[in-house]
This record gives C-alpha cells, structure tokens and sequence, in this order.
C-alpha cells in the first residue's frame, strides 16, 4: 500500500491527494447503518475531468480500485471504501456550466449540490423536479448514480427522465482506461444507438466516474399549490387511500406519508407545533392551474376520507404547508438521533401499498422491533425505517431479520428492493431474489465488458452476496 501510495503521489503532482488517517476515514462511507466500511489507500479530491483521468489512468496501471464519492448521503453503502482502494471525492467539481435557457437545458459537474442547481436556474424561471429529501447535501452525481427520485418524483419523474447526456471517464470496451467519453445529446429526442446514458444513470459509479451532466429544464410553476392534509387512524386505510387515488387516475404532484414515529420524532426534536396524535398522515399537493386545481384537490380529499380518513382537508396556506412538508424532509434525521436506523427503499405497485404496510406492521411486531414509515406513498416507494437501541447486538440482528423479511414481503407483491437509494452493499442478496437470472446475466456481461479490471466501485452492486466484504458489521456499529 505505501508504494502504491507513493506511485499516485507521483503520477498526480499538484493534486489534493490525501492520506491522513483520519480524513481518509472520515470520507470513506456513507449513511447506510453498519454497511461494513473496507481500509481505504487515500483520498483524491479531484478538481477536473483531467485529474479524474490522470488518477483513473495511474489506478489500473497500479491496480488500484476507485471508489467516486460526492455529498455521502447514500443509504446503500455505495460509497463505502473497499481495502485498498482509491477514494475519489468529485465534490469539488461544483461549477454549473451552462444555464441554456432557450433550449431549457443546463450542464453541470457532478458535484453541485441539488438545492443550488434549483436556485440557479430559478434564476431564469426555470425548474429541476428531481427533489431527494437529501436535496440540501446531495450532489447530482450521486443523484445520477442512484437514479434519485424525490417528492415530485410521483407526477415529473426522477433522475433519469432529466438526464439528456454525460461525460465520464471509463476503460474496457470503450477505449483504455481513463479515457472520456460523451453519452447522449442535448436535443430533447434521439434513438442514436442504444441508450446509454439511462445505462449510466443508476450505475452507482460501477461502470465508470460522470464528470459531467447535461439536464433536462422545465418552466417553473407559477400556481400556488394547495396543499390537501389526510389523517388517519390506521396506517393501512392511509395505504388504501393512496390506492384510491391511483384507482381514480389522481396524479398529484406530491403524496407523501408520515406514520406517528417519524412525527413524534420531528416534534420531540423541533417543537414545530405538530400534533403526532393520528397513526399516519397523507400529505398531497397539487398544482393545476385555476378549477382543475381546485377540483384535483376536493377529489383527493374525498379519496382520503372514503378510504377512512378521520379527517381531510385543501388548503393553501403555504406556511402550514411548508410546516409540513419540512417535517417530512427532518423525518430520516430525527429519527437517527434516537438509535441507529436501518433504512429500506422498497418499492410495490400503487394497489398493493395497503398490503405492503400491513406486510411491515406484522413484520414490527414478529421481530419486536420499532419501524417507522416515511414513503413516497404516491408511487408506491416507500421506506419503513428500523430503528435500534445504540450498541444492542440483539436488537441489530433483529433490525437485519426484519429488514430481509420485508424485501421478501415486497418481491411477493411485485415490487422492486430499490426504488431509489440503489443497490451498494445492503441490497445486493435482494437484488438476486428479485431479478430473472437472464437479466443479472446481462448485468454481469455489461459490467465485464466495461469494466474488465473490476476497477470501478468493487464489491457493490455485482458482488457475491456471500462474499467477505459482507453486509453488515455488528462490531463497527458499537463504534458509531
């Protein structure tokens, strides 16, 4: 390790090439509870396309593996350090491009934050919908590499329906390792070959590292959005009335579902004003323009109330709603603060959400762990969260019975183990289950083909299941 480390000091002068023990820790893993984290070399942080070439390059003459990180708010451990290898942190790169507002298009480096690219094209009427809770940290490569959804997700689509084309650096099929290449376009159509730029978004940096993203842009709302609240007093008639809402053809732009933990847990930490006394809340917004508006929200309203909410109401006022809508955003940080959290990303078709909340209460209770639901409910993603008493072994291995017991549950309902948050580490044995042979087959050759020296990001997403890098770590956890 230290000739290597020596050679890429050498080969990369005038780089940030960080080896302190502690830093490199520091950056070696993301959010995902106790995914086990490997020794990393050192820590790139790259300035530019070129440096990412320059180490790409050095690392597969060197045979060192790289793993790209921007913001580390994954939830896979997708950005966990494997022994030996490269960490490569492209936050950096945070310039925004271009802004190309006749073409409503901009270009970005992997490492703008979400929340700062919305703000700049705002500045020119226009609107990114990609919206991850995460959005204040989370860079748009690491939206890219997990194919980030978000609230608006459920009426604008997600990471992928945005991304137009990209730049990344890459070896294998497409040329010797650390060369360039462009993906895609900048029109808004194009059948040019296959499509490989949707190959890249979701790859969580398995076939290569973006170093640059071109975005699709729409005009910014101009409607005020009502906002539409349902409380219920049960978490599956909440499940029902999205079900409801999908069987009437509603798409509202957001539906979002809080249970009475993740509001407790926001409450106890903000003293917002909120009131955790219901099992579950469905929080909805619209906006269509003028009476379409009005009438999409009256029958949202009557949706929630016929399938049992105790209440349901429009409104539009927007510092109730914003009160709302940001305990949901503080839901997933309130709730680490009392324990660790194993978080799931499942995703089921709309009509079995009901049957997929009664799937993760009977789940609590078999294993008598406490699971608190946050969901993307409209589009039936949603994300029970297992929540553990800091350095309790018995309750870490229940937390892991319950969270496999729920992908199983969710694959028996037709559903996906990753809506979002990918495959990294966590979900790599789900990922099997719920995949035809054929197609991880294909997988597998793709990731070959591109990546013949296994270089990029090891271990996830394509790694054996059972192998030593394993999933989860008990020990590391009593350390956190």
């Amino acid at each position: 390790m230290d000739h290597a480390l020596a050679e890429l000091a050498r080969r990369l002068p005038g780089s940030q090439l960080v080896s302190d023990p502690d830093v490199v820790a520091s950056l070696s893993r993301d959010h995902a509870e106790w995914a086990r984290v490997g020794r990393a070399l050192a820590v790139l942080r790259a300035q530019s396309r070129d440096e990412v070439s320059r180490a790409v390059t050095a690392c597969a003459e060197l045979g060192v593996p790289i793993v790209t990180r921007g913001a580390g708010t994954g939830l896979s451990g997708g950005a966990n350090a494997t022994d030996g290898c490269l960490v490569l942190d492209v936050s950096g790169m945070n310039r925004i491009l271009e802004i190309d507002t006749d073409n409503q298009i901009a270009i970005v480096e992997p490492g703008v934050v979400n929340d700062e690219l919305k703000a700049a094209v705002a500045a020119h009427g226009l609107w990114y919908p990609p919206d991850p809770a995460s959005s204040q940290w989370s860079t748009i490569g690491g939206n890219v590499a997990t194919n980030a959804g978000g609230l608006c997700c459920l009426k604008y689509g997600v990471t992928r329906d945005y991304v137009l084309g990209l730049e990344a650096v890459v070896g294998g099929a497409a040329g010797p390792y650390g060369a360039p290449v462009r993906l895609g376009r900048r029109t808004t159509k194009g059948v040019s070959g296959l499509d490989l730029v949707g190959l890249f978004v979701g790859s969580e940096g398995t076939l290569g590292i973006v170093t640059e993203v071109t975005l699709r842009l729409r005009p910014a709302r101009r409607e005020p959005l009502r906002t539409v609240v349902g409380a219920f007093d049960s978490i599956i008639d909440a499940g029902t009335a999205v079900a409801e809402c999908s069987r009437q053809g509603l798409v509202p732009a957001v539906l979002e579902l809080l249970d009475k933990y993740c509001l407790q847990a926001v409450e106890e930490w903000k003293r917002m004003g909120l009131e955790p006394s219901y099992e579950a809340l469905l929080l909805a917004q619209v906006d269509s323009a003028g009476a379409a508006g009005e009438a999409e929200a009256a029958a949202i309203a009557a949706a929630f109330s016929s399938a049992g909410a105790v209440w349901a109401a429009a409104s539009t006022d927007e510092a109730e709603a914003e009160a709302l809508f940001e305990a949901r955003r503080l839901a997933y940080p309130a709730l680490e603060r009392l324990g660790p959290v194993l978080t799931e990303d499942i995703c089921v078709p709309r009509s079995q959400v009901p049957a997929m909340l009664a799937a993760v209460d009977a789940i609590s209770k078999r294993h008598q762990v406490r699971i608190a639901t946050i969901a993307h409910a409209g589009d039936g993603n949603l994300h029970p969260l297992i929540i553990t008493p800091p350095g309790d072994a018995s309750a870490q291995r229940a937390a892991q019975a319950a969270f496999e017991d729920i992908l199983v549950a969710c694959i028996s309902f037709g559903g996906t183990v990753t809506g979002e948050h990918g495959v990294g580490l966590v979900k790599r044995d789900g990922m099997r289950r719920e995949l035809h042979p054929g197609a991880l087959a294909m997988q597998s050759a793709i990731k070959e083909s591109l990546d013949p020296l296994n270089l990029f990001n090891p271990g996830k997403v394509f790694g054996d299941p059972q192998d030593s890098a394993g999933v989860l770590s008990w020990s590391s956890s009593d350390d956190q």
